[in-house]
């Protein structure tokens, strides 16, 4: 009878460990991805020579960068923080049309969203940043941010952050997810945004 309450208490504490570790293992991942994945309808066409690859991440260099904080503010050269009515206002208003994309601006833009609590978020708010001060007068920056502008978020779909518009002057918008390297964001601003 000893015998075997202790076998059952090894399996229970052999069980209880097993579930412990699958949980951290599930949490790490989870974390690392910042959200679950966008609609499957959204997700750019891999098919697409235009479409944004989002398989690379940000080399170390560049996330240590990222750990100091960028102050967002209006104006050429920086980057924009755009609140719901700004976006109807100077980006798309699809309240008035929601089925049909109609671009707004005079310049080509990004459109970040992100989230202050989001770490992938904050690896590329400095690359933002940089991309905004060298192609100053050619694109303008944006940032939503989806905890406090949820309803743009929801409109768009947006599920994992950061999550990132490329809007051309003509033309539907692409997307991209994921922290990207900053030569693959220059890549698609010369090549889509700009067409340099």
């Amino acid at each position: 009878m000893h015998h075997q309450k202790k076998s059952i208490l090894n399996v229970n504490l052999t069980t209880m460990k097993n579930t412990f570790f699958g949980l951290i293992f599930l949490s790490i991942i989870w974390l690392s991805s910042c959200g679950g994945s966008l609609k499957s309808d959204q997700v750019a066409d891999s098919s697409d020579p235009k479409a944004i690859q989002t398989e690379q991440s940000v080399p170390a260099s560049e996330e240590k960068a990222a750990n100091t904080s960028t102050p967002v503010a209006t104006g050429e050269g920086t980057v924009v923080k755009l609140t719901k009515a700004m976006f109807l206002e100077k980006v798309y208003d699809y309240e008035k049309n929601p089925k049909q994309w109609t671009y707004k601006g005079d310049k080509p833009c990004i459109i970040d969203f992100y989230a202050d609590w989001c770490k992938p978020c904050k690896m590329i708010a400095p690359i933002m940043t940089e991309l905004s001060e060298k192609y100053k007068g050619d694109i303008v920056i944006y940032k939503v941010d989806t905890d406090v502008e949820r309803e743009l978020a929801q409109f768009f779909g947006i599920r994992s952050i950061p999550t990132v518009f490329f809007c051309p002057k003509e033309g539907e918008p692409q997307m991209a997810q994921g922290a990207l390297p900053k030569e693959t964001y220059e890549k698609v601003i010369t090549e889509v945004l700009i067409k340099k």
